[in-house]
């Protein structure tokens, strides 16, 4: 599928792009699940209370079975008694399951968010920066000119080292490569940016 490239000065030309990429079948159920397993992975839990088991003390039986009047009990290491475990108190970080997310569902998200983006208009593919821009103030203005304020740049090795300084302080912009992002930083930026070599390598990683 051919869409527009553009370069700084406005100009436009056309790129061929798989239509794997950006014209897929959109799965948004695929979508909602991979952001499900995503977001469960990221969450914290380092919480953490002793069990039953964990808390150090004597596990003699505190007084006889029968014959007192009381309720039977074992140890005072029950959670009934103050300074025993906790019953279903939350475990830590370790003790719960990540969940698995496979290639597959992740490529199949990316293309059909990618889709999503191309449909809406808000998918940009910007020719290789070949010039160093240094100045904020310039950079800004080159997202203003292409309504990328609110937008995810994924970039090529030779062109983030032109444009790292001048971009990375700019507010709701994420600038990252093929590599490190996700179907979540899709979904959390109006526009997505793509220089040409970026675009080819993301379609060599999923196509």
């Amino acid at each position: 599928m051919k869409i527009d490239k553009i370069n700084l000065d406005g100009k436009k030309d056309t790129i061929e792009i798989l239509d794997s990429i950006i014209s897929s079948k959109i799965n948004k159920k695929l979508v909602s699940n991979l952001l499900y397993k995503t977001n469960a992975n990221y969450k914290g839990r380092k919480a953490k209370t002793k069990q039953k088991n964990e808390i150090i003390g004597s596990t003699s039986k505190i007084y006889a079975q029968k014959g007192t009047g009381n309720a039977r009990h074992a140890s005072r290491k029950a959670p009934i008694f103050v300074g025993g475990g906790v019953a279903h108190g939350p475990k830590g970080e370790d003790k719960y399951k990540k969940r698995k997310i496979n290639k597959s569902e992740k490529k199949m998200s990316i293309s059909s968010l990618m889709t999503e983006k191309n449909n809406e208009k808000n998918l940009i593919i910007f020719s290789d920066f070949k010039t160093e821009i240094t100045k904020t103030k310039v950079m800004n203005k080159i997202l203003e000119k292409f309504k990328a304020k609110n937008s995810l740049i994924v970039l090529d090795k030779s062109s983030n080292e032109k444009i790292n300084r001048a971009i990375k302080n700019i507010p709701n912009v994420k600038v990252t490569d093929v590599n490190h992002f996700s179907s979540y930083d899709v979904i959390k930026f109006k526009k997505v940016v793509f220089t040409e070599t970026s675009m080819r390598e993301l379609e060599k990683k999923y196509a």
